[in-house]
């Protein structure tokens, strides 16, 4: 017959587990003890007998710490060896204490690779989690980016042409009334403003569209290249351009030459705008690594920028930031002897570090 406390101590050891989520330590305590209380009472301890501290100390290893699981383990191991070492044997008793050992360190094992493994997926899970956010998070930028480069690019295009539009339909108007048989001409000069303004707002607003559509426009960005023709465009606005160039001119990077030229095409803008003159003059300096841009008019700035050295005004803010997005530096204010002066900085690779330093006069 099975010895009644026994049953009633490894019954009590058995209930205790149902509070082990709770309270953890003190059920591995008392699961142990209740193990302890077995061997001194005379029983061989087995893994059946033991069952209740043998899992209590797994199921601790899994939901504690480390440190927590091996100290419960060795102090379960040495309290019940101790025990173990008061009883009498017999033959083989070596085999006996080892057995007991065995098994007493083996759930704190097992538990520890459990909780381990846990972590491991946990871990793995957080970072595939923050990966797909960080994932998100760079298309919303590249989506803001995007949405920033078509906002500059919509606005130089708009504010250019309707800019020269509104000239050349102001001076038609004048000529109708006083030298009406010189209008033609600038009528002519405004039906062709307006023909370049439709192809390319059709090409700035064909980017957005599918590359699978065919009536996408092809054309390349403008740049450099195509200076002339934004002068000439300039001239029929009435404002005369001279260009000048120092160094050999080399080919720029794509991003680099659609900076260049937006810039110029809207400084020179802003001078047909705001400046009270019919000149303007631009200088390209070419380095090894850098092309300096200078814009320059001898016309009033008429309050372009508040107070010397600052860039304000929505235009001139769109020239910064198309300068800074290519590594570049921009700076723009009125200059001591009049009138009003754009310089451009740009690298001619991405990975020139810094542009030659040039201040633009302030009065």
């Amino acid at each position: 017959m099975p010895d009644p406390f026994v049953v009633a101590v490894g019954a009590a050891g058995s209930a205790a587990l149902l509070l082990h989520r709770a309270r953890p330590r003190l059920t591995t305590a008392f699961t142990t003890g209740c193990a302890l209380a077995q061997t001194l009472a005379g029983v061989q301890l087995n893994p059946v007998l033991q069952a209740p501290c043998l899992m209590s100390l797994f199921l601790l290893a899994v939901r504690t710490d480390r440190r927590t699981a091996r100290v419960a383990t060795v102090g379960a191991v040495t309290a019940l060896l101790a025990a173990v070492l008061t009883q009498d044997l017999g033959f083989p008793g070596g085999f006996v204490i080892l057995g007991m050992v065995s098994w007493t360190l083996l759930p704190g094992a097992v538990g520890d690779a459990v909780r381990s493994n846990t972590e491991y997926l946990a871990a793995a899970e957080a970072r595939a989690e923050l990966a797909e956010r960080t994932r998100e998070e760079e298309a919303l930028r590249r989506v803001g980016e995007e949405r920033m480069r078509m906002a500059r690019e919509l606005h130089d295009v708009v504010a250019h042409h309707i800019s020269l539009a509104a000239t050349q339909a102001h001076t038609a108007v004048y000529l109708m009334r006083h030298h009406p048989e010189r209008a033609p001409e600038v009528m002519e000069n405004l039906c062709d403003s307006t023909d370049e303004a439709l192809r390319e707002l059709r090409a700035t607003v064909g980017l957005l569209r599918q590359s699978d559509d065919t009536d996408s426009p092809r054309d390349p960005a403008p740049g450099l290249a195509r200076l002339p023709d934004l002068l000439t465009s300039f001239e029929r606005a009435g404002l005369d351009v001279d260009v000048t160039t120092e160094g050999d001119a080399r080919p720029l990077s794509p991003g680099v030459d659609l900076t260049a030229y937006r810039i110029i095409q809207e400084a020179l803008t802003n001078v047909t705008k705001h400046a009270d003159t019919g000149d303007a003059r631009v200088h390209l300096a070419y380095t090894r690594d850098w092309v300096t841009i200078t814009v320059v008019d001898d016309g009033r700035p008429e309050a372009r920028v508040p107070l010397p050295g600052r860039v304000s005004g929505y235009g001139l803010i769109g020239m910064r930031e198309r300068a800074q997005s290519v590594g570049g530096r921009l700076q723009a204010g009125p200059r001591a002897e009049g009138g009003f002066a754009v310089s451009l900085g740009l690298p001619m690779h991405r990975t020139a570090q810094h542009p030659p330093h040039q201040e633009v006069p302030h009065p």
